[in-house]
């Protein structure tokens, strides 16, 4: 079925503002500038800050939730499903695993190249899989086994290849590379935890998906901010590349920011573009399918890694190609995208419409076990 012009819209939209998201945080680390009370100049590395301006990003989709509802309210037939009333602080627990996984994903940034830290996202597929059978009860598909085992063998390349390149022609220190590396799986490994939460919680709740990302955007946001005050006081040596060495010098952003208008403009992008990206994200599932959405966060991949070619942000690598190609094996195999193929092919047809069975009677038990805990709640 051919894609009408605004599916085509929303597909180009997420595509795009995806890889602004990464690449603009990229590009703020990689700025130099004076400091506050004439210190010289040095790089921009505030990972935190970074971090509360996504959140400000992730809590403007609630105020574009209450927009689109207002809207919708007008119009004789309204449309949109605002979802059920719920406290709002049962999103507290994903919304401090987000807030932690993303701090140090901003971290791990500043030490790695673009296109590896966005390879080694990957990762989250792994957890999420492993701790939805722990803690979700969830029966995964063989396919979906194959798919983790392969997405692991793609992390070993690619941390492979930075290992090889030595921290992409010597921009970072090897050390660095490496541990920015080990961040990114850790940094997994909470957003798994974040996901099986609100997958959870989902289950259980009628909430729409922009009023979700705006109450966990507040939370971030809110709490994020305050966190800055203590850190700024909390010395962690060689560790920190702010002049005072300290978790988060917000102050010395700040005046870095007023030196450097261009820091500024990178931030508002990273802003900016996570705000319209999970708008675009939620709209695609809505008007396309999940799987098309799966798709074009693996092509995001692609566009970061040669648009990071085409500045020179980091050196070419064949064996950053071949992690490509088995991640991105590994994440189709795990989210189903291999079933349109199979199921062209008589002998494998059988075969897909068992998985798909599979999957739709483990959906429908995870429903109806939600359905009967929140009528016991209530």
């Amino acid at each position: 079925m051919a894609w009408t012009k605004y599916q085509l819209f929303l597909a180009g939209l997420m595509l795009t503002t995806g890889s602004i998201n990464t690449l603009s945080a990229k590009w703020a680390d990689m700025f130099s500038a004076q400091g506050c009370h004439n210190e010289p100049s040095h790089e921009f590395s505030h990972p935190f800050v970074q971090a509360v301006g996504m959140f400000l990003g992730e809590f403007s989709c609630l105020a574009v939730f209450y927009i689109l509802l207002c809207h919708d309210r007008r119009s004789p037939e309204p449309k949109m499903n605002p979802g059920q009333s719920f406290n709002p602080f049962l999103f507290l627990p994903p919304a401090l695993c987000d807030m932690t996984g993303t701090s140090l994903m901003y971290v791990a940034l500043s030490m790695t190249s673009a296109s590896s830290f966005q390879m080694l996202r990957g990762a989250v597929i792994v957890f999420t899989g492993l701790l939805s059978v722990a803690f979700l009860g969830r029966r995964l598909v063989a396919s979906q086994w194959l798919g983790i085992l392969i997405t692991i063998l793609g992390l070993v390349i690619v941390g492979l290849a930075d290992f090889l390149s030595k921290g992409q022609g010597d921009q970072h220190k090897l050390s660095d590379v490496i541990t920015g590396d080990l961040l990114i799986i850790m940094a997994q490994v909470i957003v798994s935890v974040q996901m099986v939460l609100e997958e959870k919680f989902v289950y259980k709740h009628d909430v729409h998906p922009l009023r979700a990302v705006g109450t966990e955007g507040f939370f971030g946001f809110f709490i994020l901010s305050l966190l800055l005050i203590p850190m700024y006081f909390i010395p962690v040596g060689s560790f920190a590349s702010n002049p005072r060495h300290v978790l988060e010098d917000a102050l010395d952003a700040f005046c870095q920011i007023g030196h450097q208008p261009l820091i500024l403009l990178a931030l508002l992008g990273n802003t900016v573009s996570i705000a319209f990206f999970n708008f675009a994200g939620i709209s695609v599932t809505k008007e396309i399918s999940a799987t098309t959405r799966m798709v074009l966060d693996s092509l995001r991949t692609l566009v970061i890694w040669v648009v990071s070619l085409a500045l020179g942000w980091e050196s070419f690598h064949g064996l950053q190609v071949l992690g490509f190609i088995v991640l991105l094996v590994g994440t189709a195999l795990y989210n189903g995208l291999h079933r349109p193929l199979l199921a062209r092919m008589p002998c494998c047809a059988g075969l897909v419409d068992t998985e798909e069975d599979s999957s739709l009677a483990e959906r429908e038990r995870l429903l109806d076990e939600g359905r009967v805990q929140a009528n016991e709640e209530s």
